[in-house]
């Protein structure tokens, strides 16, 4: 059983503030990034940079949220005995999900090919609740399809199979 000093000493050690650390500096480097990128605005008046500025802001306010976690000793690094073995089965299922958009984009469309993608990562991170996850990534493939395509941007055909 581990005295006082022990304990105390993981503690201390188990409180990852660099992560928050990591994760502001990543978030300032993107806001770097976009002071770089042309601020023309198209008729929405959005310009290319504004996604990569709230990328940037998101990251710098959680890495910062993170930081203040990990000094208030709310969040901990996961102790090696109580974490569970990577699941190679889930990590198969979730690279799937990355690779379908790569090799089926062309020949299904946007919709079908969000549909698959998202059925598959949410079966890696457990659900086996197939049907909603396919009519769930169908909605937002083509939620995003046709938003994209409102805004003049081609994301290749609906449904190039049946049209």
């Amino acid at each position: 059983m581990p005295g006082a000093e022990e304990t105390q000493s993981r503690g201390r050690q188990s409180r990852p503030w660099w992560l928050g650390l990591a994760l502001a500096i990543m978030g300032a480097l993107w806001l770097n990034g976009a002071r770089g990128i042309s601020s023309t605005t198209n008729y929405i008046g959005l310009g290319p940079a504004a996604i990569v500025l709230a990328v940037g802001l998101g990251l710098t306010i959680l890495g910062v949220l993170l930081i203040l976690q990990a000094l208030r000793g709310d969040f901990r690094a996961v102790d090696d005995e109580a974490e569970a073995p990577p699941s190679r089965s889930a990590f198969l299922l979730a690279l799937a999900g990355v690779a379908v958009p790569l090799l089926t984009m062309r020949w299904l469309g946007f919709p079908l090919t969000a549909m698959l993608a998202f059925a598959l990562v949410t079966h890696a991170f457990g659900s086996r609740r197939s049907a909603l996850d396919l009519a769930i990534g169908f909605a937002l493939g083509s939620t995003a399809w046709f938003g994209f395509s409102r805004l003049g941007i081609s994301l290749g055909g609906f449904l190039p199979l049946i049209g």
